[in-house]
Parts: C-alpha cells; sequence; structure tokens
C-alpha cells in the first residue's frame, strides 16, 4: 500500500461473514493501520477482524435491522436511528481521510456522517439495484443518495453497474472493480488434505461430488440444485453455508426438500466452514446456481483457483468471469433439468 494511501473508516452494516465481508476483510488487511472498521451489527466478522491486527468497533443497528431489501417505506423508529447511526459513524470518520461504505445500509448511514464531518464517501456498490432484489422505494432512495453524496460508487461488475445507471445513477460516478482474491489459502491445499475432507465426510471414494456454497437463500438456487440431485442417481451434493440474515425457515424447507425428493443421504448440509478451499479441493464439480442474476459471483472465482470445473447461471456478472464453454459452462438460472445434464457430461 502506498505511503500516500488515505486512512479509511470502512463501514458495514452485517457482522456475519458473508462474500461482500470476506471481501472488505482483504481490503481493510492491504491498508494496514490506516484502517479502521465499524460494523453495525456484532457477529463473527468482528472476531475475525480482531484476529487479524484490524482496528473495529460496534455500533447497533436498532431499528434500522428490520429494514430489508424489499422494504417499501422504513418505520420511523428506522428513520430516528439511521440520524442516530450517523452522528456515531460521524464520531470515528473524524479521525479518517475517508469513509468507505461496504454495502447500502452503510452508505445511507456514511452518507449522512460525510455531511457531518466533511468526509467524501465511497460507496462499494455490491448489489444489482432492480427488482426482485431490491423494492422499487428502496432502488430510488439509494441512488437519489449516491448521486448526492457519493465521491465515488466502486461497482463489483459491468452488470452491477448498469443496473445502477439505468435506476438513474450518474454514470460518471461509477468505476467497475472486480473482487480480487487471494489465490494462495487455495494454492496450499494439496491432495492429501482434499482426500481428508471428503473421507470426513463419510462420502464413498468414488463417488462423483458436487458443491455449492453460500448463503442459504431462495436465490442462490440451493433448492435448484437439490432437483437436480434427484436426476443424478449416483451424485453427493454438498451445501456449504448457512442462513445469515433470518432465512432458517428456507434452510429447513430445504431438508424437507432433500427427504421428499429421496436425496437426503447424498444431500450434504454442512453449515457455515471456514475450510472453503478444501471442501471445493474435495469436490468434481462446483455449481453456482443462483435464480437472479448475480452481482458478481466470488465462489466461482474460488471454484477456478480451486481448479475445479464450474457450473453456473448466465445472469448478471456471471458472463464477466466465464467464457462459456471454455472457462466454466453456463447454464439458464433456475432450470434443474439443465443443471442435471450439465453436471451429468
Amino acid at each position: 500500500m502506498s505511503a500516500h494511501a488515505p486512512s479509511v473508516l470502512f463501514v458495514d452494516h452485517a457482522g456475519v461473514l458473508g462474500g461482500a465481508e470476506l471481501s472488505l476483510l482483504d481490503l481493510a488487511r492491504a491498508f494496514g493501520e490506516r484502517a479502521e472498521v465499524l460494523l453495525l451489527s456484532d457477529g463473527p466478522f468482528r472476531a475475525l477482524l480482531e484476529a487479524r491486527g484490524i482496528p473495529v468497533s460496534v455500533e447497533p443497528l436498532g431499528a434500522l435491522r428490520r429494514v430489508k431489501k424489499e422494504t417499501r417505506l422504513p418505520s420511523p423508529a428506522a428513520f430516528t436511528d439511521a440520524f442516530r447511526l450517523a452522528r456515531r459513524v460521524a464520531t470515528h470518520a473524524r479521525r479518517r481521510a475517508l469513509i468507505y461504505a461496504n454495502s447500502q445500509k452503510a452508505f445511507v448511514v456514511s452518507a449522512g456522517a460525510g455531511v457531518l464531518v466533511h468526509r467524501p464517501v465511497v460507496w462499494h456498490l455490491r448489489d444489482i439495484l432492480a427488482p426482485p432484489h431490491f423494492s422499487a422505494s428502496n432502488v430510488r432512495a439509494a441512488v437519489t443518495l449516491a448521486n448526492l453524496r457519493a465521491a465515488r460508487v466502486i461497482a463489483n461488475s459491468r452488470a452491477t453497474a448498469a443496473a445502477f445507471t439505468a435506476a438513474g445513477g450518474r454514470a460518471s460516478l461509477v468505476r467497475i472493480v472486480h473482487n480480487g482474491i487471494d489465490p494462495l489459502p487455495f494454492d496450499a491445499v494439496r491432495d492429501e488434505d482434499a482426500a481428508a475432507a471428503r473421507l470426513s465426510l463419510g462420502i464413498p471414494k468414488d463417488a462423483f461430488v458436487v458443491s455449492l456454497f453460500g448463503r442459504f437463500h431462495p436465490w442462490k438456487g440451493q433448492q435448484v440444485l437439490l432437483q437436480a440431485l434427484a436426476a443424478l442417481p449416483a451424485v453427493h451434493a454438498l451445501f456449504v453455508g448457512a442462513p445469515l440474515f433470518g432465512e432458517e425457515a428456507f434452510e429447513s424447507a430445504l431438508h424437507a426438500q432433500a427427504r421428499k425428493l429421496g436425496v437426503g443421504d447424498r444431500a450434504h448440509f454442512l453449515g457455515f466452514r471456514l475450510d472453503v478451499p478444501e471442501l471445493m479441493r474435495a469436490s468434481d464439480v462446483v455449481a453456482h446456481a443462483s435464480v437472479y442474476p448475480e452481482p458478481f459471483g466470488r465462489v466461482i472465482v474460488e471454484g477456478m483457483l480451486a481448479r475445479r470445473p464450474v457450473i453456473a447461471t448466465r445472469d448478471g456478472g456471471v458472463g464477466e468471469i466465464i467464457t462459456d464453454g471454455e472457462t466454466g459452462v453456463l447454464v439458464p438460472p433456475n432450470d434443474a433439468e439443465a443443471l442435471a445434464k450439465t453436471i451429468a457430461m
């Protein structure tokens, strides 16, 4: 990192370990002593930041926690807590030259803080601002605020940038930066590590294994892979991830779906794991099955770094990573039959 790099207050609304948070971890580490992270929810992300020696503190979201992407009109309490949090973020931002918001909620409160302490605010946009990801009112509010208060909007793909500008965002604000991912954890995995990971799962040595990594949510497509698994009698599937924002009912529905389809003995729900490189190397194929356009697709790059074939749905930023038939295989979204046929190839 350049000696002239600004000191940055990184703000994230989540305390969980999702793809956006792992990307933020890499950025904060690169800035070293010039970085401070402010989380608006406590959780395992705070512990990981502390373990890496990155200064971190927590200011709870309050009523803002109940505001979701699909929310049409936030409650009066949410507006009150947004102003409260903006003041708290401003207190931290006084020590830094720049405020970096890692999510939409983080940007809302960071924009207010920037006004209070006269600091520029950068929004790292990691979502496609369009239905069904977001309600129309949520999109209008986010884009209007960005046009007024963002010094820059960093988009994680051309697809993300295009959705922002299509919603009325100023193109001059946008810079496209695809997620960079450290290859070292994947390069460090030995064949015997991958074999040990598979053995620990109790999967037959000669079984074909497809894996899906990511947050448990209907748009991530775990249900599509389960449907495909029913047409692949010799295949085992690893579902690696957990419900991060209250999707426990969906997780329970997946277990019920596996039993109903008769694939319960071949569908392995592993929960949240830190040994992702080993599990990817223990797989024969890494699948991505999002049913809505994916802003980027971090797991796709990770599958490539693990030197495994990747099958992915073609919408959103995925086409910026995979050249169909050369660096992976693209299938239509929400098409279990196409996914099953491609896995069986």
